[in-house]
């Protein structure tokens, strides 16, 4: 390493010499001269750069000082001694860099862990909190003291009986369910709707409404899927929830404007509608009947059509 180094450092020397030198020769008419003399003088710098050198390496007879006319060696000494610095210099700030690099990383560790362990003291703080606040009162107060003013404004003590549940069907009613019998043919999808008709036909809508939901998404293509949205639609509206029942209708009929059902949902979403006091769009899903299924409005439907054109004043 120490010779690369030397060797480095005499290329340097000698290519500033060796710049030096140019303008010199080009004044001197005897180039050869004055080259061997610089050759002469780039040894002598070599034994003052390198003392002790081996005699192998430099002519004896060439003792240092150089002759009258070549630069002076003080010079290229100086420009070697300010590499020499340059480098000192450079190696001081990457020893200074990577010294500040290792603090940081040793702040950032020591950072990381301060917050890890203010998290973990904050979350052990949080639990604690919540573990401890329950009131004083659920401790017991005497019957002659009156409850303090903390007692007062916080929750109420636990009690040993439990809070009431939401009303689910009473057994009453799950038995009336039970009654309704569900087909079992050789068609499913087709079973599985007509369940679902009849628990609404027998009043119990919520049932209903979960079954029919159940066929049209078990079902989606089955042929009887249009009078299942049609029906989960009268489901809802006869549930007295008219808005869920239009989003019904309005699937039903946009799905397949020729299936069999379709007409019928149309005609429920002026129904719905006219739940929900919508009496322009009631007379736009009116008109719309009527255009779109003339035949049916004159006839399956007429009854329907006409009793809902009554209860809404509509401009055409």
């Amino acid at each position: 390493m120490i010779r690369r180094h030397r060797n480095i450092l005499w290329g340097a020397a000698l290519a500033v010499l060796t710049l030096q030198a140019v303008p010199a020769a080009a004044q001197d008419a005897d180039a050869e001269v004055r080259l061997r003399k610089l050759e002469a003088e780039v040894r002598a710098l070599q034994r003052t750069v390198f003392p002790g050198g081996d005699s192998r390496y430099f002519e004896p007879e060439i003792t240092g000082a150089p002759r009258t006319g070549a630069q002076p060696s003080t010079t290229s000494t100086t420009a070697v001694t300010d590499v020499l610095a340059r480098l000192d210099a450079m190696e001081s700030s990457l020893q200074r860099l990577t010294a500040q690099v290792e603090q940081n990383a040793n702040n950032l560790s020591e950072l990381d862990t301060r917050l890890s362990a203010i998290e973990t003291t904050g979350t052990a703080a949080a639990a604690a909190a919540q573990g401890n606040s329950t009131p004083a009162t659920t401790v017991g107060t005497p019957a002659n003291r009156p409850p303090t003013t903390a007692a007062t404004t916080s929750s109420p003590p636990a009690s040993s009986t439990p809070a009431p549940t939401p009303s689910g069907p009473t057994a009453q009613r799950l038995a009336a369910v039970q009654q309704i019998m569900k087909p079992q043919t050789d068609d499913a999808g087709d079973d599985e709707y007509s369940y679902g008709f009849r628990l609404w036909d027998a009043g119990f809508f919520p049932e209903a409404e979960q079954q029919l939901t159940l066929f049209v998404d078990k079902y989606p293509s089955h042929w009887r899927t249009t009078y299942g949205r049609n029906l989960l639609g009268r489901a809802y509206l006869d549930d007295g929830k008219p808005r869920e029942a239009a989003a019904w209708f309005i699937k039903n009929y946009q799905a397949d404007r020729a299936a069999a059902r379709a007409p019928d949902s149309l005609l429920y979403l002026a129904v719905s509608m006219i739940a929900l006091d919508d009496t322009n769009r009631a007379c736009i899903a009116l008109s719309e009947f009527s255009e779109t299924y003339p035949s049916i409005a004159a006839g399956r439907l007429q009854s329907e059509y006409e009793a809902n054109r009554k209860k809404v004043t509509c401009k055409n």
